[in-house]
């Protein structure tokens, strides 16, 4: 029961968290201030901030669901599905639009979906998968 009522957060928290990412990034590009020259080590920041992100958030998340549940195992389920989704969050935000504005597709109008569904599949995946291996 613990897994079902954790699930969401997972989503929403590396959905809300990609979005970001995303928005940073669309705008960046509309601006030209993200270019080719610079696109790796701006890469390179977002992934590194979605790690950071992820480490605390699934920290605190983790925190959270032991004192609730009172099952360290939980937590640790929580916290690295976190840090999973997070990482892949700032990755999918920053790589998507990069990759459709290459195509020369809008990525302000194209971005949204490709995101919900990476961070929901990874999300999902990590946090059940680790349910599974280190609860059942």
């Amino acid at each position: 029961m613990a897994l079902a009522i954790l699930l969401p957060i997972v989503a929403l928290v590396g959905g809300n968290a990609g979005i970001q990412t995303m928005t940073v990034t669309v705008r960046a590009l509309a601006t030209r201030e993200l270019t080719t020259a610079n696109a790796m080590r701006v890469v390179g920041k977002e992934i590194l901030v979605g790690g950071i992100n992820g480490l605390l958030l699934g920290g605190l998340a983790g925190a959270v669901a032991w004192a609730w549940f009172g099952e360290p195992l939980i937590a640790l389920v929580i916290a690295l599905a976190m840090l999973a989704n997070l990482f892949a969050a700032a990755l999918a935000g920053i790589s998507i639009p990069l990759v459709l504005n290459r195509l020369r597709i809008d990525p302000a109008a194209a971005s949204g979906v490709f995101l919900t569904a990476i961070t929901d599949v990874v999300g999902f995946a990590a946090f059940l998968g680790l349910g599974t291996l280190l609860l059942v």
